[in-house]
């Protein structure tokens, strides 16, 4: 009995609660990036996501952020830090850092409600286009454990994004923890065997995949999507 329940907690079925027992895993909802004109674009998730601003201020942008930001150390940046939920639920911890002089008036009211980038567009003028997003894995501290409602140094994934506009300007530099237990990245890869085999004299292989495996040389587009458990 207690191998086929660890079968079932492996395979997603069911969740252990420390101290609380065996559950039935709940509902997920997802997100997916499709792929569309050589890039990926990004549907509204399911579920209800909400946010709750935990600290909003200006203040210089530093060497870190104003080397992303392309800007000055010394010039003011909007900086703002909120709890994303779905459904109620905590899921993520988000900063964000935006050039105060892009959104002067930034209020708390536009970081809570609506899409932040509807609201650039209409009351700041701003235009986002394009941005870059890497992931990688993490765990949380006591602090972020405390918020998102998950045990110290749980796993997590660190996301990071820089966002620019249509002129090409960095607009948003953003950071954000999501919790490892409700949140994954799935991929789908498309092969083409079709495609020309100039990168084969290189040596070169496709991330994911050992030498050899792939009978094509050739690019390989995908499609990813997060999928979020929905509790």
């Amino acid at each position: 009995m207690r191998a086929a329940v660890d079968e079932l907690v492996v395979a997603g079925l069911l969740v252990r609660g420390h101290g609380r027992g065996m559950f039935v895993a709940a509902e997920k909802i997802t997100q997916e990036l499709v792929p569309e004109h050589g890039s990926l674009t990004v549907p509204q998730a399911k579920g209800a996501w909400t946010s709750r601003i935990l600290e909003f201020r200006t203040l210089p942008a530093g060497a870190r952020v104003g080397r992303r930001l392309r800007m000055s150390p010394a010039a003011g940046i909007r900086y703002a830090a909120r709890l994303r939920l779905v459904d109620g639920a905590p899921m993520a911890i988000e900063h964000l850092h935006l050039p105060a002089a892009l959104v002067p008036g930034l209020t708390e009211a536009e970081l809570e409600q609506g899409d932040l980038y509807e609201h650039f567009r209409a009351r700041h003028g701003v235009r986002v286009s394009e941005a870059v997003q890497s992931v990688e894995p993490t765990v949380v501290t006591r602090a972020e454990a405390e918020l998102l409602d998950v045990p110290e140094l749980s796993p997590a994934l660190l996301f990071e994004r820089l966002t620019t506009d249509t002129e090409g300007r960095p607009v948003e530099y953003v950071h954000s923890v999501h919790r490892g237990d409700r949140y994954r990245i799935v991929s789908r890869l498309a092969l083409n065997p079709a495609a020309p085999r100039a990168s084969e004299a290189q040596g070169d292989h496709h991330p994911g995949f050992p030498s050899g495996d792939l009978t094509s040389r050739g690019p390989v587009t995908f499609s990813a999507h997060g999928v979020v458990q929905h509790g």
